[in-house]
């Protein structure tokens, strides 16, 4: 079967792309708005692209034509937000923050969530996140309703229990126990993993 996306429409499209490109990590974002309010929300069209700079990439929405986000709104307004990752344990907290709350509602009042101040950046961080990354804001490119976001990682937070190494930079993935987003309201569990290590190529022998 063949999707023609220059004969479907922009919604055909994402509909598409959502049941498709799978698992895809999410980046539950916070973000602070020009009162204070502190704003938290999942995305999953994200993740990291190199590490000089260390850099986050976030596909952002718009509410309506013209109408961007809050989160996109603020991270605008300030140039800094946080990037939390999601485990098992605090997806029905994540489901909660996806709603559309009118501008003001702070979500993490609404899941719950227990906010603590980041280092860097003025903006909080979730505390019971088991990866968080602080980040400045570096450019924005415009795609339609939609927005790329890049972000400079200033400090990343990883919980202890997680961290193996910490001078060799090793950490348990398993025990981050991160979700991913699937299609609809699907999503996936990383602790399920296979290893294929990488052939060196002086032990190639192509098969007969």
């Amino acid at each position: 079967m063949q999707f023609d996306f220059e004969a479907m429409t922009p919604g055909e499209r994402y509909k598409l792309l959502l049941a498709t490109v799978l698992p895809r990590p999410i980046a539950w974002i916070t973000t602070r708005d020009s009162s204070g309010a502190v704003n938290a929300a999942p995305f999953s069209f994200f993740n990291v692209f190199g590490s000089e700079p260390a850099t986050v990439g976030v596909g952002i929405g718009s509410k309506g034509p013209g109408e961007p986000k809050d989160t996109r709104a603020n991270i605008r307004a300030n140039e800094q937000f946080v990037v939390n990752l999601v485990p098992y344990s605090l997806a029905q907290q994540m489901r909660i923050t996806s709603i559309a709350f009118p501008k003001g509602v702070e979500e993490p009042a609404e899941a719950d969530l227990k906010l603590v101040p980041s280092e860097r950046v003025a903006v909080p961080r979730i505390e019971a996140s088991p990866v968080s990354m602080e980040c400045t804001f570096m450019q924005e490119v415009a795609l339609g309703g939609f927005s790329l976001v890049l972000g400079r990682i200033l400090m990343i937070h990883v919980q202890d229990h997680a961290v193996i190494d910490a001078t060799r930079q090793y950490v348990d993935a398993e025990k981050l126990d991160l979700i991913g987003r699937m299609e609809g309201g699907w999503y996936t569990r990383t602790t399920q993993r296979f290893e294929m290590p990488n052939i060196p190529l002086a032990e190639w022998k192509r098969p007969a």
